[in-house]
């Protein structure tokens, strides 16, 4: 008899509904799986038969028991099938009514005793399934309300196979100890590491030139870089950038919450709401920052900081291959990581900010009275060339930073508070997620090129002048598509529905790293 359920792979982030087709005839006395499983999968064999023995019984003993998960061609790996696996056996021996698997997804590990256990990348595995039509899904009791984060999907929270074959046939589902979870209870929301709690724009002295650009930045999801002397505050100005993000919305929460789901270790107990701000050591490495690791493939620094943050302090001490493995990243929004036969693709939308001293030992100052720098001219050049052209003109917006002087010290100074520049902030990524409604983008700085010309133009006196720009070389055609994108954001904060020629002045201004034109209140002039 054949009978059929239904379960999920990964690769990634990137979900597959799978079929388990199972077949039990007469023949040599065995169970197979086939359709490329790992060793963890072919395991499955053993687990499942010993499970349906205890808690579902009876165990088709004197057949052959044939198992294929299809696609074929897709890779699966992972303890998460022996659900499907159970189910599909128990629908071949008729122990279950026909129909009551469809349009339903199964997902989890069974013990020797027929218990079900946590298996991680529940979240992504749920929202694949959700994107494909799928209504119901089973999983185990603790992760039931990760699950239900995602609308339009019933979810049934059980602790054993036997609950799951009671409920398929509608009797009475059997008493069952719980599942052990070491994450613990499950919360609604989780707000992360809120680090407005911690500090805020109006602890900054000064500085209103980058203050202005963090707002830009912030506005429209750009990539930022900060040079400039050590101790001039380029460190607390890229730690105060989450500071100045509204909360996630729905879509990004889950998108978020699922990465932080395969990556393992510390999972959150709950839907992200706070964009996440993650600031690695220059000493990391390649797999870390960008994904992969030992056995699984795990999303690294770059994917975990998806809709937030990524802060890379010293970025010119970071290994070559690092600094060069960002290119394609930064500019498609998504990293793949591919090794042997496993390919896998993370989102990695966040704002890359880099900070980098002037040299090597960071007192180099533009003001000859104030240069302490011990560094050869040499030493400096070769220092600044450790960062590539091709990465440099991915990044949006320059600034350099120098020390506040006393006059900016006042103790009457008054300086907006993170609040009131967020409230800007959010109001501008408003006003973008109305223009990309219908288009699949959410920030000013992840709509492709191509479609900013045709669909969004500048016009014709702002195009002109971007293309003189390019023409005598002081631009790329990368470098005037990110003037684009800015000029967009900066007309997004002053309330403007396109960019006028202020605008795009500002915008040249931040990508080439000339000091602002700034009003009293801070705007840009």
């Amino acid at each position: 008899m054949l009978a059929t359920a239904w379960t999920m792979a990964l690769q990634g982030a990137v979900g597959h509904l799978v079929e388990v087709q199972v077949d039990i005839s007469p023949g040599v006395v065995g169970a197979t799986i086939v359709g490329r499983p790992d060793a963890s999968l072919l395991e499955a064999r053993d687990r499942v038969r010993m499970a349906i023995t205890h808690a579902a019984p009876p165990w088709p003993s004197t057949r052959r028991v044939t198992i294929l998960l299809t696609p074929a061609d897709l890779p699966k790996r992972g303890t998460h099938f022996d659900l499907a696996i159970a189910v599909g056996i128990k629908g071949a021996d008729g122990t279950l009514p026909p129909g009551s698997t469809a349009d339903t997804v199964f997902i989890g590990e069974l013990t020797l005793d027929g218990a079900l256990r946590a298996v991680p990348g529940v979240l992504p595995m749920v929202m694949a399934a959700a994107a494909r039509g799928v209504r119901r899904v089973f999983v185990p009791e603790p992760q039931a309300r990760e699950a239900a984060m995602v609308p339009g999907v019933e979810v049934f929270g059980v602790r054993s196979l036997a609950q799951v074959v009671a409920q398929l046939r509608g009797e009475e589902v059997p008493v069952a100890a719980p599942v052990h979870d070491s994450r613990g209870a499950t919360l609604l929301t989780w707000r992360g590491d809120d680090r407005a709690d911690e500090v805020d724009m109006a602890d900054l002295v000064g500085l209103d030139d980058a203050r202005f650009a963090l707002e830009v930045v912030a506005a429209g999801g750009h990539h930022l870089m900060l040079t400039g002397p050590k101790g001039s505050g380029k460190t607390s100005l890229a730690e105060r950038i989450p500071t100045l993000l509204p909360d996630l919305g729905r879509d990004e929460a889950l998108e978020l919450t699922a990465v932080l789901s395969l990556a393992g270790g510390d999972n959150p107990p709950g839907l992200v709401v706070r964009p996440p701000f993650r600031a690695p050591h220059h000493d990391t490495s390649k797999s870390s920052l960008l994904g992969g690791g030992a056995g699984r493939v795990r999303p690294g620094e770059l994917s975990r900081a998806h809709c937030g943050v990524l802060f890379l302090d010293e970025f010119p001490l970071f290994r070559t291959d690092v600094i060069e493995a960002l290119r394609q990243p930064m500019e498609s929004g998504e990293i793949s990581v591919s090794r042997g036969e496993e390919s896998a693709v993370y989102p990695a939308r966040g704002m890359v900010v880099l900070a980098s001293n002037p040299c090597p030992c960071g007192d180099y100052h533009p003001d000859h009275k104030q240069n302490r720098c011990t560094c050869t001219e040499v030493q400096r050049r070769e220092y600044r060339r450790r960062v590539s052209g091709p990465v440099a003109d991915r990044i949006d917006v320059l600034r350099h930073v120098l020390p506040p002087g006393r006059a900016d010290q006042g103790a009457h100074v008054s300086r907006e508070a993170s609040a009131t520049i967020r409230d800007r902030v959010t109001a501008a990524r408003r006003r973008q997620a109305d223009r990309y409604a219908h288009s699949g983008w959410r920030l000013n700085a992840h709509v492709p090129s191509h479609l900013l010309r045709s669909r969004w133009p500048l016009g014709p006196e702002l195009e002109r002048r971007l293309e003189h720009e390019v023409h005598a070389g002081l631009l790329s055609r990368r470098g005037a598509t990110r003037v684009h994108r800015l000029a967009l954001t900066v007309a997004d904060l002053l309330g403007l529905e396109v960019p006028d020629v202020a605008c795009l002045d500002t915008a040249l201004r931040l990508r080439t790293g000339e000091p602002l034109v700034l009003t009293a209140v801070g705007r840009a002039g």
